[in-house]
């Protein structure tokens, strides 16, 4: 893979890891976690009745929880993959076909009714919060891998390709942001979160629909062989403009 420079995948997986928390069955669940893994009342995280730090520690905690737990899937991924380094066209082939096929499942949201469907595990919310920001990210990583399973498949099927399961820690480092970025957004900004989240919500299959496309065409690339070119180009548009700060990745 792309051992220097742009690399493409990474941009993607932060864009999944998004989509990831805006599905229907992790976005309305955020009051309930934030409320949960801080002490605080949802309202008041709606009122703004709470100092920032109750918060905002808490939150930072529970995503550096679940980031530690899809890092580790990551470099487990990655070392997997090893197994096949030998044979790397295979490789790339069977870890392509299954991005695509991720890809058409999101494309094709609006005819899977589970990919829509809301969950309301009041339980685990509760568990999370008697066990701590901690073990609230451990759990939330492990328990929604069901419901995340589509964007998770697809990156850690990205993952297996890397050279290294350093390379493979970062691609779901990228991920885990995607996720962690909003969470945390919600945590400063409560009510203006929520609200930009609403907008979401209310066009989630279109953003899924485009995150399905974006997937396939990066699933066809790793199948052909031919991410590294993409790559390639990306690296030459950010030195035009300046931004050369993937070469430390």
């Amino acid at each position: 893979m792309n051992e220097s420079g742009a690399d493409a995948t990474i941009l993607a997986a932060f864009a999944v890891g998004f989509v990831s928390f805006v599905s229907p069955c992790v976005l309305p669940l955020v009051p309930g976690y934030l409320s949960a893994v801080s002490g605080v009342s949802i309202a008041e995280l709606r009122a703004g009745e709470r100092r920032l730090g109750r918060v905002l520690l808490p939150a930072a905690i529970f995503c550096l929880s679940f980031t530690a737990v899809f890092i580790a899937l990551g470099m487990t991924a990655t070392g997997l993959g090893a197994t096949l380094r030998d044979n790397r066209d295979t490789l790339n082939k069977l870890s392509g076909a299954v991005i695509v096929a991720m890809g058409l499942l999101f494309v094709a949201a609006p005819l899977v009714p589970r990919l829509n469907r809301e969950w309301r595990p009041e339980g685990l919310i509760s568990r999370a919060g008697s066990g701590g920001p901690l073990l609230a990210g451990a759990a939330f990583a492990l328990a929604w891998t069901p419901c995340i399973g589509p964007t998770l498949a697809s990156i850690l099927s990205a993952a297996a390709t890397r050279e290294s399961v350093g390379e493979g820690g970062v691609l779901l480092a990228f991920y885990s942001a995607g996720l962690a970025v909003p969470f945390m957004l919600s945590a400063v900004a409560f009510n203006r979160a929520t609200g930009a989240f609403r907008w979401l919500r209310e066009h989630y299959l279109a953003i899924m629909a485009l995150a399905g496309v974006v997937m396939i065409a990066m699933g066809v690339l790793i199948f052909t062989n031919q991410l590294f070119r993409l790559n390639a180009e990306l690296q030459q548009l950010l030195d035009g403009i300046g931004l050369d700060f993937f070469y430390s990745l």
